[in-house]
């Protein structure tokens, strides 16, 4: 079917954003007629060529020699096409083969279905012969086929690697967030990796894939020849004394390299069971001689010695620092790559860089002006390449803006650190979107950090606000005295139903907080919430102070921080009513915390309207306190609560429950919240407006934080 010598046309594919240098890696490999195209490069070639493409491409996934194609309309036309093919002269009834089908179309919708008529044709075929049909095998299949449908056209290819290019055989381990050979290699490239490259050093180095498509480079190692599979050796076209030649050829290569070249390769990372993994990837591409490992932290790391450097032989470092994908790592991660941003411009004087990021707002905080950005994927995460000429003066670049939200972070923080100890509690709120460009609520929880993110304007682009956000992090990190896995980061936005319920993934970032005479566990990284509303610090107070000798209700009661209260201030009995028993049992362990145990503390999980509903009228209780949500729809609910609507109604039957002389001591976080006076006195009730007195000095600044009212029986 083919001979040596004949020209063939086949399709390398490739991740997106690396055809252009696919493109120029095929005519590096002597290949003619190239022809670019999204996801891969067209190119004609003879049979030894075609070998050398798939031995020594470092970029594309396939390589992919057509054997056939088809225009149609109806699906049932393709196995008939496909059987046209000589399929006898691909391989034998005797070998197993696989079908990898791709692309849509309104007639094949499933890739499974699509598979299924190329099998019909390939089968078909062989039966025409009077051959035997062969068999599909899912687990190594000795032939590999692959059809992709674009419009109404259909190819197929017979698979000459086997399976993808990017596993080279050296990789048999690998790191939790693996970065794939090819895009390993493209980022080596793209960072100005040459043949005459001396020194490659990666800070981030994991389990050694980048510096070891570098030394590969730089060695004139064919990424292939680790390889113990080849798709093509159990092609019936397959011209084994043309392979061996070409395989001949690429060790003589290496070989030589090794012993003109004394390159090092040297890499950093703080876990040394990744190190052992890079370490042991050496050693099958018979690198390990030229790499060094050691144990460091990269915001914290210095140059290797190097002698000799000049703008000329300018060393590179390549990473690929975390991306902080993970809830909860984004602090951190962003406060990395500021710090490893300064390591460079202060220590790496004459470098090359190049660092591949998740995100680009993440590139910034390093403040260092980058040559070129690439876009490139990971998979299906888009990340970006950014490369920069340390051999150039790099001045760190900053904002305008920087030193006013500086000098409000230190002033805040001197006035309510005192103010905080003075009175007797560790969690307070030091910043609410003073500066109305940084949109955020930065709260203090001992020695922690929470920072609150609000939704942005819709005016503001959301890579503004997220600039602004990242930029609000880093200054915090410079002017306060928090250590950054001290500090996460939420978005506020409105909750419903059992969102507000669940948990985030877990962080573990636990701490016990003083309120006055009270303690409380709050989690302030695995919930949309603290478990502490720090603006209700008065109102718990109040309510410890009215509930001597009492008997006290809490509805709506959370993890029952109010209920404490009660509780500390001598209340007679305390009933918590919560829909949540995540939140009530987190009630009682702050109970357990204060030493308040026995049969007059009572927790009962319930939708607070209903159980109001179903209590007898009788005077109960003393003091109520009523933190009603602003708005819930919860599936749990047997209603849909509006607290300007309902607040009435919901004080009703609070004040059925209510003795002659008691009080409802009712708030809410509506902003623009009305008291309905008229529907109240309809009701026999009057109420005290206690707003402004409860707002204690650190929510001064935003006077809308809640509303607060102190509820009675009228005469």
């Amino acid at each position: 079917m083919t001979t040596p010598s004949s020209s063939m046309r086949l399709f390398a594919t490739c991740a997106k954003g690396l055809e252009p240098l696919l493109f120029d890696e095929l005519h590096q490999l002597g290949v003619s007629d190239v022809r670019q195209t999204a996801g891969g490069c067209w190119f004609q070639s003879n049979l030894e060529n075609a070998y050398r493409v798939c031995l020594w491409t470092r970029l594309a996934n396939r390589v992919l020699l057509t054997l056939g194609d088809t225009y149609f309309k109806n699906a049932q036309d393709i196995p008939a096409a496909v059987a046209e093919t000589p399929w006898e002269e691909v391989f034998s009834s005797e070998q197993t083969f696989l079908i990898d089908f791709s692309g849509r179309h309104h007639e094949i919708r499933h890739t499974q279905f699509g598979a299924q008529l190329i099998k019909d044709g390939i089968v078909d075929r062989f039966r025409a012969q009077g051959l035997e049909r062969p068999n599909v095998s899912k687990e190594q299949p000795d032939i590999r086929i692959n059809a992709h449908i674009q419009k109404d056209k259909l190819t197929w290819y017979l698979d000459l690697a086997g399976e993808s290019l990017h596993k080279r055989g050296y990789r048999q381990q690998q790191g939790a967030a693996p970065l794939r050979e090819t895009l390993a290699a493209a980022v080596v490239i793209r960072s100005g990796m040459t043949a005459e490259t001396d020194v490659v050093f990666d800070p981030f180095c994991g389990s050694g894939t980048l510096l070891l498509e570098a030394a590969m480079i730089r060695f004139d190692r064919a990424p292939g020849l680790t390889r113990s599979h080849w798709g093509f050796e159990q092609w019936r076209g397959h011209d084994a004394i043309a392979w061996q030649q070409v395989l001949s050829e690429a060790q003589q290569r290496y070989e030589a390299a090794c012993a003109q070249h004394e390159a090092r390769f040297i890499g950093y990372d703080n876990d040394p069971k990744m190190l052992a993994i890079a370490e042991q990837n050496a050693i099958r591409l018979g690198l390990n001689e030229r790499c060094e490992w050691q144990v460091a932290n990269a915001e914290q790391v210095t140059p290797p010695n190097i002698e000799n450097l000049t703008p000329q032989s300018a060393p590179l470092l390549i990473c690929n620092p975390p991306y902080g994908e993970r809830l909860g790592e984004e602090i951190e991660t962003l406060l990395m790559y500021r710090r490893f941003g300064a390591q460079l411009r202060n220590h790496f004087t004459g470098w090359q860089v190049g660092v591949l990021a998740g995100d680009d707002t993440l590139l910034k905080r390093m403040k260092l002006r980058s040559q070129r950005k690439y876009k490139l994927f990971n998979g299906a995460l888009e990340t970006t390449l950014a490369l920069y000429d340390l051999t150039i003066e790099q001045p760190e670049f900053t904002q305008t803006q920087s030193s006013d939200l500086a000098n409000r972070f230190k002033k805040n923080y001197q006035k309510f650190e005192k103010w905080a100890a003075k009175e007797g509690v560790s969690a307070w709120r030091l910043y609410d979107a003073d500066l109305p460009e940084y949109n955020a609520a930065v709260d203090v929880y001992d020695d922690c950090l929470v920072i609150q993110e609000y939704a942005a304007p819709k005016d503001i682009p959301e890579a503004v606000a997220k600039d602004r956000l990242w930029f609000l992090i880093d200054t915090l990190a410079q002017e306060l005295p928090f250590a950054a896995e001290n500090m996460t980061l939420k978005v506020r936005q409105r909750q419903s139903g059992k969102q507000q319920y669940e948990k985030q993934e877990p962080r573990g970032l636990v701490r016990i907080v003083h309120e006055y005479d009270a303690q409380f566990e709050v989690n302030l990284s695995d919930y949309l919430d603290t478990g502490l509303f720090l603006d209700h610090r008065w109102t718990r107070r109040e309510l410890g102070k009215l509930s001597a000798g009492k008997s006290v209700l809490n509805l709506f009661a959370y993890t029952c921080t109010a209920s404490v209260h009660a509780a500390l201030g001598g209340a007679k009995e305390v009933v918590s009513v919560d829909l949540s028993n995540t939140y009530l049992a987190w009630g009682q362990r702050n109970f357990s915390l204060n030493k308040l145990y026995g049969r007059q503390f009572e927790f009962v999980q319930a939708d607070c309207l209903q159980w109001l509903r179903d209590q007898r009228p009788q005077q109960r209780f003393d003091v109520i306190f009523l933190d009603p949500p602003t708005f819930s729809n919860s599936k749990r609910m047997d209603d849909v609560l509006d607290i300007q609507r309902d607040h009435v109604m919901l004080l009703k039957l609070a004040a059925r429950l209510l003795t002659d002389d008691g009080v409802i001591l009712f708030s809410n976080n509506k902003r623009r919240f009305k008291l309905d006076e008229e529907g109240l006195n309809g009701e026999y009730l009057i109420a005290e407006d206690l707003t402004q007195r409860s707002i204690s000095p650190d929510f001064a600044r935003n006077k809308g934080i809640h509303h607060l009212f102190k509820v009675r029986h009228s005469d």
